[in-house]
């Protein structure tokens, strides 16, 4: 068991403390012209390729939270099945949708989030930090239910010198909140604009955004500087000059806030999706871009190594990877929940690019 808790551990420190910000992830939300709801989200780790795969988690399985002694923590039971993609063990799932249609996400925090401390005496109360998703995709359906359920446990870390996380959860109805530990307490904050990245806290990037308040969508108007001067705009989009265009939280916070205030509302939810996916293709970050010279490693395309997006409504869950951009989906409605086993499987059955050969006569 000691061994099994070591290698947990260094599987949370790989996710949860980006080494010089190699870690990120930058999360939207897109309504439809019906209102529905699609939650998208991109996974960054420049350092090396991530084992990622997607659990399918039927009604009625069994877990058990890990913590620094063992697995012995929070035991709870799906009441809801679910969906979800898993990075470096498959019991750490970062983003999935339940078959009611509540999304939960996992998000970098280093260096922000404040833990309480482990007590053994309260381990059947505490739920490890990187299970947080699955536990609330099993157990809740709403906002309130997950806050109501949350006073009753403590979310801790397998290491307190690990990094911390953040989470978003997004209800079909496409109400979303932030939760954030401060003082070791869950601290909830409503997210209209539906964007999440990472450190500082959420509060200070609502705040950062006023620095941004000249952007808008479309051309600057033309400035007469003086009487025999016009200026006029050089390209298209010349009323967003100044918008940020480096890859650290801040900045992607106000590119993923802009470009998903602008982009048109989607007439239903497959167009959403693949706006959803377009818009992330901003947040792809180059391999090489987060590392010295020479140093980047060798087998990873990309430092996102996957990008989802959920359709709450219609409870499909997409996702395309470094590796092979063509979009896959699980359709929750097609799976039959009261017969399906509990699985996982590889986001790419082989890490190829696929490409569609054309014939030309």
């Amino acid at each position: 068991m000691e061994a099994k808790i070591s290698t947990l551990i260094a599987t949370a420190c790989l996710l949860a403390v980006p080494s010089a910000d190699l870690g990120a992830c930058t999360g939207i939300a897109l309504k439809t012209q019906s209102g529905s709801t699609i939650a998208a989200r991109t996974v960054e780790w420049a350092e090396s390729v991530l084992d990622c795969g997607y659990a399918v988690v039927p009604r009625g399985h069994h877990q058990i939270s890990f913590t620094p002694s063992g697995e012995n923590g929070l035991p709870f039971l799906a009441h809801h099945a679910y969906v979800g993609i898993y990075t470096g063990y498959e019991k750490f799932v970062v983003e999935g949708v339940n078959e009611k249609g509540f999304s939960a996400g996992l998000f970098f925090f280093p260096g922000f989030g404040e833990y309480p401390s482990f007590c053994e005496k309260e381990k059947a109360i505490s739920l490890c930090d990187m299970q947080v998703v699955s536990w609330a995709l099993a157990t809740c359906s709403s906002i309130e239910e997950l806050k109501k359920e949350l006073s009753y446990i403590k979310i801790v870390s397998l290491d307190p010198n690990v990094g911390t996380v953040h989470w978003r959860f997004t209800e079909k109805n496409g109400r979303m909140v932030v939760l954030e530990l401060k003082g070791g307490k869950p601290v909830f904050y409503e997210n209209p604009l539906g964007v999440l990245t990472n450190a500082p806290g959420f509060d200070f990037h609502l705040t950062n955004l006023r620095n941004y308040v000249n952007l808008h969508s479309g051309p600057a108007e033309s400035q007469l500087l003086n009487k025999s001067t016009q200026l006029r705009p050089l390209g298209h989009g010349s009323a967003a000059l100044g918008l940020p265009g480096d890859f650290t939280p801040p900045s992607r916070f106000v590119r993923a806030a802009f470009f998903s205030s602008t982009a048109p509302v989607a007439r239903d939810c497959f167009t959403a999706v693949t706006t959803a996916f377009h818009l992330l293709n901003n947040f792809d970050i180059p391999i090489g871009m987060q590392h010295k010279n020479g140093q980047a490693p060798a087998n990873l395309p990309s430092a996102t190594q996957f990008t989802s997006a959920t359709d709450l409504e219609n409870l499909k869950f997409y996702y395309r990877t470094a590796w092979n951009q063509n979009i896959r989906c699980i359709d929750l409605k097609s799976i039959n929940f009261e017969k399906i086993k509990y699985q996982v499987h590889p986001l790419d059955l082989e890490r190829v690019q696929a490409v569609e050969y054309l014939r030309v006569e």
